[in-house]
């Protein structure tokens, strides 16, 4: 009886081994099976990466004055008004200085005073030609007749200044941008009377720190955008001193085709914030990080080696390599789940990984040079 029930166990295990092994042979013929996953590899590229930084600037016309009384005085006419386009010499407005009349009367009474004196060397020349006079007293006269002349042409331009800041016109063409006076106001010398624009092409004024200002060239293209209509400009003007009101730098910048922009609008631009060139580069999608570290993975012999490296500036293509590379390695630009230490992959050139012919692999492996960097 016992001997029959160990050939029963017996029996019973074999028939489970039967059964077992070909899910055991299936298992390992699946593993044997799994496809060593193909990425694509290359070395790095010299690349030239730049920065952009997003402003705001304030739309200026290309020449612009702003126009001050030279004299206080009540404003008795006014000639222009916002908007209005004026030629250069053209009257803006009229004041009344209280002091064109009587630089008038001063001019008139050393008018007279000239005559008088002008009058008597005439006679006192023919008296002098009669040889009824002496020469000294010949000389006297001439004096005064200097003195009179003298005195007479500085009341003459104390008159015309007088005239001219009674009567102000506009310094050049263009156009009224302000006018903030009207008539019966009193003005000071710091009063602002009127703002006239060129009509010539419109500058962009904005700030940049310390920082931006060193990357920023004469020349360089600035990219404008107002409500969805892009603009270009070019840097005109870079201030070498601090704004103190904002302690940035000040820049000039032109703008081409730039009529439309109202002058004081504000826009929004981008300039160059930094630039790298002929940098060593990656694509930057091959770059990973870990605890605010970074790493790529490297092909040697068909196997994957994590390496950490020091990045510089990237931008949305391209990240600086500044350590951590030969110049040979081939670097892993494609994700895989596969991608661990020590882990098998089929190294393939850019744009060639859904390829899955074993002969295309193996010629653009030997393409890539993914074989150990000698």
């Amino acid at each position: 009886m016992r001997k029959g029930i160990i050939v029963g166990g017996v029996l019973v295990v074999a028939l489970a081994a039967v059964v077992a092994a070909p899910k055991l042979l299936r298992e390992k013929a699946a593993v044997e099976e799994a496809p060593v996953p193909t990425v694509e590899v290359q070395k790095m590229e010299p690349a030239t990466i730049i920065l952009r930084r997003n402003l705001v600037g304030t739309v200026e016309p290309s020449d612009v004055v702003y126009i001050y009384p030279k004299a206080a005085g009540e404003v008795t006419d006014v000639y222009i008004k916002a908007g209005d386009v004026v030629a250069e010499g053209q009257a803006v407005c009229k004041i009344d200085t209280k002091q064109v009349e009587a630089a008038r009367l001063s001019m008139e009474a050393a008018k007279t005073a000239l005559d008088n004196a002008n009058s008597t060397l005439a006679r006192q020349q023919a008296l002098f030609a009669a040889g009824d006079i002496a020469s000294a007293t010949l000389e006297q006269v001439q004096t005064q007749a200097r003195s009179a002349k003298i005195q007479y042409d500085q009341a003459k331009l104390n008159y015309n200044y007088q005239v001219e800041f009674s009567n102000i016109t506009a310094p050049m063409g263009g156009v009224v941008e302000q006018c903030n006076v009207e008539v019966h106001d009193n003005v000071a010398q710091q009063s602002l009377v009127c703002v006239i624009s060129g009509e010539g092409s419109k500058q962009l004024t904005f700030s940049v720190t310390e920082k931006v200002v060193n990357h920023l060239q004469v020349g360089e293209d600035v990219a404008i955008d107002k409500n969805g209509t892009k603009y270009q400009g070019t840097i005109t003007e870079i201030s070498s001193m601090i704004d103190q009101a904002t302690g940035l730098f000040k820049i000039k910048a032109s703008v081409e085709n730039g009529d439309a922009l109202p002058t004081g609008s504000m826009v929004s631009l981008s300039v160059v914030s930094e630039k790298q060139e002929g940098v060593l580069s990656l694509p930057v999608d091959s770059v990973y990080y870990s605890g605010g570290n970074a790493y790529v993975y490297t092909c040697v012999e068909g196997e994957v080696h994590q390496v950490p490296v020091e990045i510089g500036i990237y931008d949305s293509q391209r990240v600086q390599i500044l350590s951590g590379l030969e110049a040979e390695d081939q670097v892993i630009t494609t994700w895989s789940s596969e991608l661990f230490e020590g882990s098998k992959v089929n190294p393939v050139a850019p744009g060639q990984s859904g390829n899955g012919d074993p002969a295309a692999v193996a010629d653009s492996e030997a393409q890539t040079g993914g074989g150990k960097a000698e």
